[in-house]
């Protein structure tokens, strides 16, 4: 069994992976950057080391991740999510130094985070994927000679990366000439490569990905799918488990065709496989994900199954405790990313000091975060702050639960989207568990809600009104 951990990431991630480690008797290691010396995670983990002053590449630095866990005494190595997670390079140097990586193998994450590496794999397979390039474009005029026969709209893509970046949907030649060199650009600064492919868009599809684990003595499981169809420029907003808009059969057949695409790359430890369900009822393969996702508790709320526990056991080379027949679901769980924005403002960062924080509570809620009362938020980290999580027997009483949750919690002295997912929870549409990937574009007014003001900004102002009051 493993017996000390080094995770390789921070904020939220990092503290829920430190109380997995806490209840499995397993020492658990931090680390930081000097924006992060205060962080949560730092102060609860067993120990914490020093990545250096620079914000980001501390994090980005495998060579630094490696010595560090070696020099600590980890035998083996957590990424989380984003950053290194879908990196081979640390898989790679984990494994030649001797320690366990918690994922998948190097040459797995290398050949899924080729997209279309992982097209080709699937097909093989028998998984459906969406009408495309069989290779990288290599001019504007093979991209424009392609969508002429697949048919627009089409989506170029980033051939590796991903999280909603380099991609863009051209709906004529004209958007297609005018996106190439874009995406060209996105894909070459966010991933350092300059490779891209054309697929069909599938136009306002339903997001559904499923939830795998594997083991290294060749047993793959499904733990039912996760519905991220509410996103805003392909970045997910809420997340649902299971989906209330497939069937039975539709939930099995997809649940089958993970485990196929997990099978086809001999995959091991916790992953996803990401669908897009058209309007006529075909799935097609987008995606796997080589990671833990954020949105991995609401899979944990309805099945009873600790993913990041079950992780530590699979990268332990213990086999998987369960089959396929001893899974069960029970009920609905949602996610809400609870991210420091503003959606009245285009959703720009509100980074800052957080004056004052409670975390939502009663039965069926989890909240889970790496903030409190006093904390500032650093600017040169994404915008999340926390995730709650309800869950419900049923649907119309799971939405219930969700508003009571987003009025329990409060984050105040920065703005955030905690607003606007209660107006999400009020319209006619979600209600009716009837939504896709158009939804956010469908209903712009989900911003038009009245600006409250926190305790403290009140204050300030009746303060500012007696100042000038006495001056008169």
């Amino acid at each position: 069994m493993i017996r000390k951990i080094l995770i390789a990431n921070r904020g939220e991630i990092a503290v829920r992976i430190i109380r997995a480690c806490a209840e499995l008797g397993i020492v658990s290691v931090a680390v930081h950057t000097d924006a992060d010396r205060h962080g949560l995670h730092v102060k609860k983990a067993d120990e914490a080391y020093y990545l250096g002053p620079d914000s980001q590449a501390g994090y980005l630095s495998v060579h630094r991740m490696v010595n560090i866990a070696r020099a600590s005494g980890c035998d083996a190595v957590h990424p989380g999510y984003g950053f290194l997670s879908e990196n081979p390079d640390l898989a790679r140097r984990c494994e030649r130094a001797g320690i366990r990586f918690i994922g998948p193998r190097a040459e797995v994450i290398e050949r899924m985070g080729d997209k279309l590496a992982a097209r080709a794999a699937m097909i093989a397979a028998g998984v459906p994927v969406v009408p495309g390039s069989e290779g990288n474009l290599n001019s504007v005029e093979e991209a424009l000679e392609l969508a002429t026969q697949i048919g627009y709209p089409v989506m170029l893509k980033a051939t590796t990366g991903g999280g909603g970046r380099g991609i863009r949907r051209c709906d004529t030649p004209a958007d297609l000439r005018r996106n190439y060199t874009r995406v060209l650009s996105e894909a070459t600064k966010a991933f350092g490569s300059a490779e891209i492919f054309m697929e069909k868009a599938v136009v306002n599809p339903r997001h559904i990905e499923v939830q795998i684990l594997g083991d290294n003595h060749g047993n793959v499981v499904h733990l039912f799918e996760r519905d991220c169809s509410i996103q805003r420029r392909h970045q997910k907003l809420l997340e649902i488990a299971p989906s209330p808009q497939l069937d039975e059969a539709q939930r099995a057949h997809i649940g089958t065709l993970a485990v196929r695409a997990a099978q086809a790359v001999d995959y091991t430890n916790a992953g996803t496989v990401e669908f897009l369900l058209d309007n006529s009822g075909e799935f097609y393969f987008m995606e796997m994900n080589t990671r833990l996702q954020v949105e991995h508790p609401v899979t944990e709320m309805i099945t009873g199954i600790d993913l990041v526990q079950q992780q530590i056991h699979i990268a332990s080379g213990a086999p998987l405790a369960f089959a396929q027949q001893d899974i069960t679901r029970r009920g609905y769980a949602m996610e809400f990313r609870i991210n420091a924005e503003d959606p009245q403002n285009d959703f720009l960062p509100s980074f800052g000091r957080i004056t004052r924080y409670f975390a939502a509570g009663g039965p069926g809620v989890r909240t889970d975060a790496a903030i409190y009362t006093g904390y500032t938020i650093p600017p040169h980290y994404d915008s999340m702050l926390a995730k709650l999580v309800v869950w419900a027997l049923d649907w119309d009483a799971l939405v219930r639960r969700g508003q009571r949750a987003l009025q329990d919690i409060g984050v105040y002295g920065v703005k955030t989207t905690i607003p606007y997912h209660q107006q999400i929870l009020q319209t006619p549409q979600f209600l009716a568990a009837d939504f896709d990937t158009g939804f956010v574009e469908a209903h712009p007014e989900l911003t038009d809600y009245p600006v409250t003001r926190s305790s403290s900004e009140l204050a300030t102002v009746i303060a500012a009104v007696i100042a000038a009051h006495r001056g008169l």
